[in-house]
């Protein structure tokens, strides 16, 4: 595992090792920033609520995207929780293999290269994740890494904060849609994991990517961006448009499971994560996930006869194993 770590040999490498060369037709090529077009911006600190859900809902629907300010949580907390995930990351491969091993089932605290599919992925991409359960219950905590001193105690504090966001953020996507504000409370987000990406410099970016053209298997996500160094891309009207860093604000987009939910309503939207060669990159996503034995499905006040779901019924378990066994092919597997 230690050897399999891309920060384990990356630095030592002139060129792009062959399996993680990206077919021609996924290649980032030359990347430049920044671009004309952004995701939409919204300040959650406003005081028209009715505005403010607007600007959520037609966020969701044009881009599955959007950045939030003034959202309660504190620069401090958002900082301290940066710095431990880059701290941890730093440290020696062998240290952070072990601070992911106090699970005897390997499930609920681990360390991978390029993703979770690493052995039948036909390509691999540059980067490690570490990755764990973070339930507002405090469950599992206690195979979450002691090292860097404070991991625990901020990464609780920090996912507490996100826990309280999250669900105000789909409150207001309930308004918006005509549901009930507790519609997204209980099953639908008790299964939140927080994922620490880690992207070290890579000698020849045009040829590789952090993270392949994707959607994310999630209600929705929160993304604390690097504010140094770019790299998350959305694919919006075939042209691949940068996720400008903003100080202070996190990154929210909708989930594959949400726009299942909402029938299509929301988008789901691709983005990938492209390379440099010459920063580090980290970057700490926070995934609201539903419990695995919760059926998904257009919710019933979204469909009717003129509007029939487009979508079949699962568990979300039975989704997950699609999502991780179809790749790119999911959406055709997932429609009535």
């Amino acid at each position: 595992m230690e050897q399999r770590l891309v920060s384990s040999w990356s630095n030592v490498h002139s060129s792009v090792p062959p399996s993680f060369v990206q077919p021609l037709e996924c290649r980032p090529g030359k990347v430049t920033n920044p671009s004309s077009k952004t995701i939409p911006l919204i300040d959650l600190g406003g005081h028209d609520h009715a505005h403010t859900i607007l600007q959520i809902l037609k966020a969701s629907e044009e881009y599955g995207f959007f950045q939030v300010i003034n959202h309660g949580v504190s620069k401090d907390l958002m900082d301290e929780a940066f710095n431990i995930f880059q701290e941890f990351h730093a440290m020696p491969p062998k240290e952070k293999i072990s601070e992911c091993s106090r699970d005897p089932n390997g499930i609920n605290c681990k360390i991978y290269a390029s993703s979770e599919n690493y052995k039948i992925d036909a390509v691999q991409y540059w980067k490690d994740t570490l990755t764990h359960p973070c339930p507002p219950s405090g469950e599992f905590m206690e195979f979450w890494p002691q090292k860097p001193p404070k991991y625990r105690e901020v990464v609780g504090k920090y996912t507490q904060e996100l826990n309280k966001l999250g669900h105000e953020i789909l409150e207001m996507l309930c308004e918006g849609l005509g549901l009930k504000l507790e519609y997204f409370i209980g099953e639908l987000s008790e299964n939140p994991v927080i994922l620490g990406h880690h992207f070290p410099p890579c000698p020849e970016p045009s040829l590789t990517l952090g993270l392949a053209k994707h959607r994310d298997p999630t209600i929705i996500t929160i993304l604390l961006q690097d504010q140094e160094v770019h790299g998350l891309q959305i694919l919006k009207d075939d042209e691949w448009i940068p996720v400008e860093p903003i100080p202070n604000a996190l990154v929210v987009n909708i989930g594959l499971i949400l726009q299942i939910i909402t029938n299509g309503r929301l988008v789901g939207a691709e983005h990938r994560v492209v390379t440099n060669s010459k920063s580090v990159r980290t970057s700490v996503a926070y995934f609201i996930y539903p419990s695995f034995s919760r059926m998904i499905e257009p919710a019933k006040e979204l469909v009717d006869g003129n509007n029939p779901p487009i979508y079949k019924s699962m568990s979300f378990g039975e989704f997950r194993k699609k999502f991780y066994d179809k790749g790119p092919k999911i959406e055709q597997v997932l429609q009535s």
